[in-house]
């Protein structure tokens, strides 16, 4: 039951971030810095996406996505149809990974120590937390651009 509500939780929210990504007017604006925000929506989406990808599916599920976070800092120009499809792609890991878990699954050791943090259930709260707190920002970003 537990492992189902984490599901919803992350379905819903990479689902807003991919619509949130989809609402940008000018594709280019997805790459856009502008005074105090550090990084723009596509790296936030590159971000997001390696991050499920990696920890929910390479360490949870074992799927051998081998993560490159410096390239989701670093790229530039990514086609939004590229960052949408590497969404749908995390969305897909963490329906497959979390579809299957139980919540003995969740009260048993993350594989690896996560922020300080041993436990299934933990790790998924911070990861949880991690997407919607950058779900927030790319929101603010595309409602400051679009002024």
């Amino acid at each position: 039951m537990t492992a189902q509500l984490f599901l919803e939780l992350f379905e819903r929210d990479i689902v807003k971030v991919k619509e949130e990504i989809a609402l940008y007017a000018n594709e280019g604006d997805l790459w856009l810095v502008q005074g105090d925000v550090r990084n723009s929506a596509g790296t936030l989406a590159l971000h997001l996406a390696g991050n499920l990808r990696h920890f929910i599916g390479a360490v949870l599920g074992n799927t051998g996505y081998v993560r490159q976070r410096d390239k989701e800092f670093s790229d530039r120009d990514i086609p939004r149809e590229q960052l949408l499809a590497g969404l749908d792609d995390a969305l897909d890991v963490v329906r497959k990974t979390l579809a299957r878990l139980s919540d003995e699954d969740l009260s048993r050791d993350f594989p690896i120590e996560f922020m300080g943090r041993r436990k299934t259930l933990q790790v998924l709260i911070i990861l949880a937390s991690h997407l919607n707190y950058h779900l927030g920002q790319i929101n603010y970003h595309r409602r400051l651009l679009a002024q």
